[in-house]
């Protein structure tokens, strides 16, 4: 079987990742660091599967590729970047990677909350500038605990669910909106979408990313939020409409943002974002920690194992 790794660099960007163990002895393994956007055919030729990360793969695209070409694994675990309509046209099977990164996520999702109750990016950058106010004359930016504030958790899943029992022992009291709401616990209640965005001090997205959940956080729904509450997007970029989320930044509408994703990727050099100083961003790095990676490429192997056997193992088409 002819196994192509289409941007291999992604995941593998620090040459710690062994794609190797994807492939039996008799197999053939060809791995390409990048690939031009929507050029997959070319380099897929003579391919049963085909690896991806994040890349945009449209109706064209898959129609357009090998008939070679019956597994597409998605190293990762949103796959909204492929047209599943043309996967099923064309009877290509699909799979991703559930739930790889699932506590490194959540842990970067508390992490900002707990630099932005703290002021951090502001004191980072003071120090920076070689500005010791904070030193000399005691703390001088808005430092608050997170023990019994309110954290609103947009989307119960995997994540989520590693969001909220953080927030749990950090003494939070949790709401919670999902479409498939479970039974209220201790500390945690499933609300509506304007209850937890009127009620929470922290809001933390966890959704994935569709036509119902493009956009959830506008302009509309940002007027909801405290002055003093704070955002953190961890998900997907598209869940907020960025452009709002700026101008309700930019007026202290709200207090603050941790974004590790963001509309469109790379974040354009010219944009408010970087410099906002009630502003956390980071590269999509949550779940870049190496155990979530070699995690990543064990359950791609299982996918691809569970494909030769004939079995639907980690299928999403």
């Amino acid at each position: 079987m002819k196994i192509v790794v289409l941007n291999g660099a992604k995941v593998n960007y620090d040459g710690t990742i062994d794609y190797k163990v994807l492939a039996n002895p008799e197999d053939e393994l060809i791995i390409y660091d990048t690939c031009n956007d929507h050029d997959y055919n070319k380099i897929s030729e003579g391919a049963e599967v085909i690896i991806s990360k994040e890349l945009p793969m449209s109706y064209e695209d898959i129609m357009g590729l090998p008939a070679s070409v019956k597994l597409i694994c998605e190293a990762g675990t949103g796959y909204n970047n492929i047209n599943l309509d043309a996967c099923h046209e064309r009877g290509i099977a699909v799979t991703n990677v559930p739930a790889y990164s699932s506590e490194r996520v959540a842990h970067t999702a508390i992490m900002m909350m707990l630099m932005l109750a703290s002021t951090m990016q502001t004191q980072i950058s003071m120090l920076a500038k070689g500005d010791h106010t904070n030193f000399d004359k005691h703390l001088s930016v808005p430092h608050v605990e997170l023990n019994y504030k309110t954290l609103g958790v947009i989307g119960g899943g995997n994540i989520g669910q590693n969001t909220i029992a953080i927030g749990r022992a950090m003494k939070m009291n949790v709401l919670v909106y999902d479409p498939f709401p479970k039974a209220d616990s201790d500390g945690v209640k499933y609300v509506s979408l304007e209850e937890l965005l009127k009620n929470s001090d922290f809001v933390s997205l966890h959704c994935p990313l569709m036509d119902s959940t493009r956009h959830i956080i506008n302009k509309d729904t940002l007027a909801l939020m405290k002055p003093t509450a704070f955002i953190v997007n961890t998900a997907r970029g598209p869940l907020i409409d960025e452009p709002a989320l700026i101008e309700a930044l930019q007026k202290k509408q709200i207090a603050g943002a941790g974004l590790d994703v963001q509309e469109v990727e790379p974040l354009a050099a010219s944009s408010p974002l970087f410099a906002l100083d009630n502003v956390i961003l980071t590269p999509h790095m949550g779940w870049k920690g190496l155990e979530s990676r070699q995690r990543l490429v064990g359950i791609l192997k299982e996918a691809i194992d569970g494909y030769r056997k004939g079995e639907k193992v980690h299928r999403v088409d």
